[in-house]
């Protein structure tokens, strides 16, 4: 695997993930792939971050999660999609959790339910019972940058890792 950027990724470290994502680790076949490096928390937004680590936006993928409600019924998802693109909440999303609205989940919501710092949220360790929907799009990567469910660090790895990811759902058409 190639490295991507000028950070000093190593073997993760369980002080630089959060508890569910190194709990995930521990028992996942591909974790001995990942890699970790700690970042500038302030710089953890996404074009920050690439700006400033020399990380290509095309190697980095967001992970949002999304609130499906359908009367009182709230369904959470988590979507991975390129950095260079945005999840299609209203339509591909929406459909697949079955509801009326879908929409970004309340901040608050996504760090309590997650275990997972803002800005940190990683599709590794999410709660079991949460889809998490991958745009095709970004297994095109031989790498990719994700979250590490702390703002003070990144992870690496293939990309076909993330398709083997519990609850993983590979979707043509999530993003654009």
């Amino acid at each position: 695997m190639t490295n991507p950027g000028t950070l000093p990724w190593q073997p993760v470290a369980v002080e630089l993930v959060a508890a569910p994502v190194a709990a995930a680790l521990a028992v996942w076949p591909r974790a001995g792939e990942v890699l970790v490096a700690p970042i500038d928390p302030d710089l953890a937004d996404t074009t920050d971050f690439c700006a400033r680590y020399s990380v290509a936006l095309e190697d980095s993928a967001n992970c949002v999660v999304i609130a499906g409600r359908r009367g009182d019924d709230i369904r959470y998802a988590a979507c991975v999609v390129l950095a260079t693109t945005r999840a299609d909440v209203n339509g591909v999303v929406r459909r697949r959790l079955d509801a009326r609205k879908a929409s970004f989940a309340p901040m608050a919501d996504a760090v309590e339910r997650s275990g997972m710092e803002h800005g940190g949220i990683t599709p590794i360790g999410l709660p079991a019972s949460w889809p998490v929907l991958v745009d095709r799009a970004v297994l095109d990567r031989s790498v990719v940058v994700i979250g590490s469910g702390l703002r003070r660090s990144k992870l690496a790895l293939p990309s076909s890792a993330l398709a083997e990811l519990p609850g993983v759902e590979i979707i043509d058409g999530l993003a654009s």
